[in-house]
């Protein structure tokens, strides 16, 4: 399926100078949801994974259903201050301003098998912060897997040593 049709360009949001990509059309599509989910699932190939990590919050839709079609346990990272338990922290830069995120210090067992999602791969910011949160409690990242990937802020970069994977490049 060719999913770019359902994804649209919102000039200058959050912030001037920003286009960013808005899924909600291929959400709302019962056949590009599914179709998505199942081409994202796809890419995972044959890795064992013990754990799904979802990001707040985008990648809370994917990650659940990821989780599911692999049998495996799904962990939320959350913005600093949104998970009720003890918690392990981490900050970083983004295209457009700072962050910290968290992950609950019983989410993920040492040498558990993990796949992080998130919807976009921009600056590399935010997912480089999630695979130190995975390893901080002993998890090793086996792929970093997005909706999409925007090549021009070479996001990458900032993952060298992983494996990444995206449905839709930019």
């Amino acid at each position: 399926m060719d999913f770019r049709p359902f994804v649209r360009d919102i000039v200058d949001f959050p912030e001037t100078g920003v286009v960013f990509k808005d899924i909600t059309p291929l959400l709302k599509s019962p056949e590009a949801l599914k179709a998505a989910c199942d081409t994202l699932h796809g890419l995972i190939g044959e890795l064992k994974i013990d754990k799904v990590v979802g990001v707040d919050s985008r990648g809370f839709i994917f990650a659940p259903m990821l989780a599911s079609k692999l049998g495996a346990g799904f962990v939320p990272i959350r913005k600093a201050g949104k998970l009720p338990y003890k918690t392990n922290s981490e900050s970083y830069d983004l295209e457009y301003g700072s962050g910290t995120l968290e992950i609950h210090t019983d989410a993920i067992l040492k040498g558990e098998k993990v796949l992080v999602h998130d919807d976009v791969l921009a600056t590399g910011g935010t997912a480089k912060a999630v695979c130190k949160l995975v390893e901080s409690l002993g998890g090793e990242v086996v792929q970093c897997n997005f909706l999409i990937e925007l090549t021009f802020l070479n996001g990458s970069d900032q993952l060298k040593g992983y494996q990444t994977e995206a449905l839709l490049k930019y």
